[in-house]
């Protein structure tokens, strides 16, 4: 192989081109997943102007065209992670249908010592062998239109639909109409979505993203990013004129990833985040999009709304070095701990109990500070 190493800026118009062609390409060959918005070369551009040390290696064959994209974060010593890993939902190497790689002698290439993933998406030849995990990752399939799914979604849950729209029609009696924008280009809008997720996070005792300076600035380059192939897109409900829901997420031409939602919880008895997310399977399935991601992780919210899995893999590719034992010593049992609370209910219960009341706690300090 053929391997060049280049950082974000000195990547050319021609090798984005034909990255955003491999996207294309896959999806018409059977690997939906390597069309995720995520694996897109306008991400990893995105978040090489917030994060140091993200690169890309481009792989060419023997005819010198390109057979891969693998973007990558390079830290101290060689410990490399995916790009954007702890907010990415779709990590690998966007590639040519059958193309397969040494994972040594890319990361060798690569000045890596270790590749960490937690969001790998299927179809990846080369990582196989450092997968530790895999974890079901739900979506919403639309390529035969909302109305198919609706009335699939009518049949299987009934009375969830029947309470949804319920609750939608009581929003517009008791607060004002309800409107619903797909596109939403106001700032303002993003900020307050950014306010209710940091709230909800603090107020479940989950780490707070959007208290780190680089994720509201990558969120910010990304609502402003815009072509036919990639858009980071806002979505809000308003009950008369005030936003009760919103959503900030990445689309492709075919995929529309889900990232981050949230709501006013002064109107949390009409459920308007369920409300939104039914307005925005609605507006997806019309803009043609194949499928809605949800992401990895276990919700009540994404059982009721999915049609399927995928999955997603979690590990480290490595080569023989010292780096690549530690980074794995120390982080493995990290990781395995807490999948295992993850993966058994009354752990993941309980823990969740606890986050909570810590989070209850963390809030009524700072109101009284």
């Amino acid at each position: 192989m053929d391997i060049r190493v280049c950082r974000p800026g000195e990547l050319s118009a021609a090798d984005r081109a034909a990255w955003s062609c491999l996207q294309a390409k896959a999806h018409l060959h059977g690997s939906p997943q390597l069309a995720n918005p995520f694996l897109s070369p306008e991400f990893t551009l995105a978040l090489g102007r917030c994060r140091a040390g993200v690169r890309i290696a481009v792989v060419r064959d023997g005819d010198g065209e390109p057979a891969a994209f693998f973007p990558y974060q390079r830290g101290a010593l060689g410990a490399g992670k995916a790009v954007g890993l702890g907010v990415s939902d779709c990590q690998g190497a966007v590639h040519r249908p059958g193309f397969a790689w040494d994972p040594k002698e890319l990361l060798r290439a690569c000045g890596l010592a270790v590749w960490e993933f937690d969001h790998l998406a299927e179809g990846q030849p080369g990582f196989g062998e450092g997968i530790s995990g895999a974890f079901a990752s739900p979506v919403i399939e639309l390529d035969q239109g909302y109305a198919q799914y609706l009335g699939e979604l009518r049949a299987r849950t009934p009375k969830f639909v029947r309470t949804t729209l319920y609750k939608e029609r009581k929003l517009g009696r008791r607060v004002g109409e309800v409107r619903y924008v797909h596109d939403e280009r106001d700032p303002e809008a993003l900020r307050t979505l950014m306010a209710w997720k940091s709230a909800q996070y603090r107020r479940t005792g989950r780490s707070d993203r959007f208290a780190h300076a680089w994720i509201v600035r990558l969120a910010q380059h990304l609502f402003h990013s815009r072509s036919d192939r990639f858009a980071g897109q806002l979505s809000v409900l308003y009950a008369g004129e005030r936003p009760v829901a919103a959503h900030f997420g990445l689309r492709s031409d075919r995929v529309h990833s889900c990232w981050f939602p949230a709501y006013d919880p002064a109107f949390a008895r009409y459920s308007p985040g369920l409300v939104m997310h039914l307005r925005m399977i609605e507006a997806a399935a019309r803009e043609g999009i194949s499928y809605v991601d949800l992401g990895r992780g276990q919700k009540e919210y994404k059982d009721l709304l999915k049609t399927r899995d995928l999955t997603v893999y979690e590990g480290w590719v490595t080569r023989r070095h010292p780096v690549a034992l530690g980074h794995r010593a120390h982080r493995a049992p990290v990781r395995a701990l807490r999948n295992a609370v993850q993966a058994r209910p009354e752990l993941f219960a309980s823990a969740d109990r606890l986050l909570k009341t810590a989070g209850t706690i963390r809030t009524a300090r700072t109101r009284r500070t």
